[in-house]
């Protein structure tokens, strides 16, 4: 079995992190901070909007089980990829929409499906504003954070 990596951000993590755990095929996530300029960054780091970080999820998935292109479906369907810097109540640069990739079939998949949402008109009269960028260092956020939902027997949170 053929395990790879994907990383999204997509607004708070709890709760991405719930939907993509969901998915048949994804066999491991992870919450954590990527994309910015310090070093091991904590939450409190994080949340003063200056260090660059974006509140990512990172998963393992089995490709025979479920595909990129799937993941990406997901991703655009958890929340909204119009709004620069803000998910809901959240806003920072930390809640940002992004897709970090781990090799150039991803980043093509990215742009390619960005490319189709945008013509097909699915978010007109806005526009996308997702960030496609190469993955860099996932930091690990602090373990509480951590399949933060499913520890307190939620199944969402408030986006």
């Amino acid at each position: 079995m053929t395990i790879e990596k994907a990383t999204f951000a997509a607004g708070c993590f709890w709760g991405v992190e719930a939907a993509f755990a969901a998915i048949p095929g994804v066999t491991a996530t992870a919450v954590g901070y990527e994309g910015g300029s310090l070093e091991q960054p904590s939450y409190k780091d994080v949340c003063t909007d200056q260090t660059g970080h974006a509140e990512v999820v990172e998963l393992d998935f089995d490709p025979a089980r479920v595909g990129y292109e799937q993941l990406l479906d997901a991703f655009f369907a958890l929340h909204d990829p119009t709004t620069l810097n803000r998910q809901g109540p959240d806003w920072g640069t930390q809640y940002r929409s992004a897709i970090f990739f781990h090799s150039p079939e991803q980043e093509a998949a990215a742009r390619a499906k960005i490319a189709q949402l945008t013509a097909e008109g699915r978010y007109a009269p806005k526009r996308i504003v997702t960030r496609v960028e190469p993955a860099q260092t996932f930091w690990r956020a602090e373990e509480y954070h951590q399949r933060y939902l499913e520890k307190r027997g939620l199944s969402s949170c408030h986006i």
